[in-house]
């Protein structure tokens, strides 16, 4: 079928849709619902599809356009469920389970008739994981189920009416609902507060007399202090005092009204460093990513079991397998995320293991740089340089590890140098869930981290072309098919990382290691003569150099209006008939 997916935003849950759709055969093309109705009635009259699907939308859908054609709205919630802030009151009750529906649109919000449902349960993470996890999971099989059911004819959708599904309303959900009472709330009741908010549109917040939004939390299990006190900061995340506790909360987001240049989510230690100090502290300001008058508190590496603190990078081994996990919010990673993850490789590298798992924890692998970093320094195109070279090294460090059999567990998205990263291992093993965007076009930028060499060495010069220059999301299923991807994980999220090491502990006992560890060797050198992995860096480099320091290149353009969520920063839309 011709299929049209009208969204407020080309976000994973749309991207995963568009994804399996086009899997699945459909002619599927996009229009971005941000760019106002006329351009969704321009679309349809373009296309005349055969069915409109909304798999993520702000907006209603103009009437005209659901009264000549069926529309298919995707909601957050269960059967009867209704208002624009569904998962958000999920978190916030404590829902152990919930649910999707794949409605029919008309003119009162989420009351049409129900085409599929789907139900999950509720882990105890951030809502934008559990959004690109759980919901993504079961929209997406709703959505495909819909779909067959339009395309078979016979199917009657249920109405709401429908005595078995209680109808029940709720009303967006405030700042007011959301406002932590430091005082008085307990560590639970806090954690649950910013994990509904995580992402968007955090929990607005008071620190040094500035007004902020805090995003993401996470339990510190010694620290301790008076409540609503600021106690440390760890790898750019600020730790805050509660009633009986503390929580660790990674991200900040000044206010649009505060006067602040860079009023986006950034770590949190680098938007504290920028406020006055509180009174009492005396010193001179070291470092514009931390404050100075807070301890820098680490974490092992190599974290105890019986911790339950917050960390973004660990190190664990289990027999001949080294487990090196990051988390890192967003998926981005500045500069110092970068080294700081180089490091602990060069740690994992130290240790005796015939196998090395880079990732396996739930939710982004990674997506290349970090764009909110570098639109918040003094000097973004320098910024963009170090980030870059700082990826390329971490890259390089995998791709010449010849000792070991190296396995990039992705259990979520990956985009960009996020993808290259996991080329550079021996295996990719991929949660069917995720999708992967093997392209740089989207910001305007060439790409490095070696793309030239590891993606043209798995899917061929032909297919490398058409992913880089098309610049359209990849289900798991098709990064299988093309060679981008050795093994489908077919599991939910939560059981991911169990999967992982299930499956490492056969990869360390196949008889065969020893030999494919030797060819490695083999391979590396022949790979080196024909021509050396510097030149294809110094090649890279040089594209995007080129790039970094135009101050007319569409990239920085294309970066502030990401970052800021200016018009023209999302996901590049399909134009009609594009995807054809």
């Amino acid at each position: 079928m011709d299929i049209l997916l009208v969204a407020s935003a080309f976000n994973s849950l749309s991207q995963r849709v568009y994804a399996e759709l086009s899997d699945q055969g459909h002619r599927v093309d996009v229009v971005l619902a941000s760019h106002g109705p006329d351009a969704v009635r321009a679309a349809v009259r373009e296309m005349r599809p055969d069915l409109v699907v909304a798999p993520m939308l702000k907006s209603a859908v103009p009437e005209d356009v659901w009264q000549e054609h069926t529309c298919l709205i995707v909601h957050p919630g269960p059967p009867g469920d209704r208002g624009p802030s569904s998962l958000d009151w999920a978190i916030a009750e404590g829902a152990t389970r919930w649910g999707v529906t794949v409605l029919q649109a008309e003119a009162a919000m989420d009351a049409g008739d129900v085409w599929a449902d789907g139900s999950f349960p509720m882990p105890p993470v951030g809502k934008s994981d559990v959004y690109r996890n759980e919901v993504a999971d079961a929209a997406t099989a709703a959505v495909l189920q819909a779909v067959r059911r339009y395309a078979d004819g016979s199917y009657k959708p249920r109405p709401q009416s429908d005595p078995g599904i209680r109808v029940v309303w709720r009303d967006f959900f405030r700042q007011e609902l959301r406002r932590i009472d430091w005082e008085n709330d307990s560590t639970e009741t806090v954690l649950r507060k910013l994990r509904g908010a995580d992402s968007q549109p955090g929990v607005r917040d008071e620190l040094c007399g500035r007004e902020v939004f805090l995003h993401g939390g996470h339990p510190e299990d010694r620290l301790r202090g008076e409540p609503g006190e600021l106690l440390a900061t760890r790898s750019g995340a600020v730790c805050r005092a509660t009633r009986d506790g503390a929580v660790w909360i990674p991200e900040l987001r000044p206010r649009k009204s505060s006067g602040d240049p860079a009023p986006f989510r950034r770590p949190a230690a680098s938007v504290l460093a920028g406020f006055p100090a509180p009174p009492g502290f005396h010193g001179t300001p070291g470092s514009s990513d931390r404050p100075y008058w807070l301890p820098e508190i680490a974490a092992p590496l190599e974290l105890p079991q019986d911790r339950t603190t917050w960390t973004d990078i660990r190190y664990r081994q289990r027999g001949d397998i080294g487990f090196l996990t990051f988390s890192f919010p967003g998926g981005a990673m500045s500069t110092t995320h970068c080294r700081r993850l180089l490091a602990a490789y060069r740690y994992a590298l130290s240790r005796a293991t015939s196998v090395l798992v880079l990732g396996g924890a739930r939710d982004f692998f990674s997506n290349g740089i970090h764009l909110n970093v570098i639109e918040a320094s003094n000097d973004p195109a320098g910024e963009s340089w170090s980030n870059l070279n700082a990826m390329n090294d971490l890259v390089e460090a995998v791709l010449r590890t010849t000792d070991r059999l190296v396995v990039a567990a992705v259990g979520g998205n990956a985009a960009a140098g996020g993808v290259m990263l996991a080329l550079a291992a021996d295996e990719v093993w991929c949660r069917t869930g995720s999708v992967l965007n093997p392209h740089y076009r989207n910001m305007g930028l060439y790409g490095s981290e070696y793309w030239t060499y590891s993606l043209p060495r798995r899917v061929g010069a032909e297919t490398a072309e058409r992913l880089t220059t098309e610049a359209l999301p990849v289900s798991a299923a098709t990064a299988e098919g093309i060679g981008l991807v050795d093994r489908l994980l077919p599991v939910p999220a939560q059981e991911f990382p169990g999967e992982v090491e299930r499956l490492a502990a056969g990869l360390a006992g196949e008889p065969d290691l020893t030999e494919r560890i030797a060819a490695k060797v083999t391979a590396r050198h022949a790979d080196e003569l024909q021509r050396p992995l510097a030149e294809y860096r110094r090649t890279e480099l040089a594209r995007m150099r080129a790039i970094f320091f135009d101050p007319q290149a569409p990239y920085h353009a294309l970066r502030s209006a990401f970052v800021r969520k200016l018009p023209g920063g999302s996901a590049r839309p399909l134009a009609a008939g594009e995807a054809r």
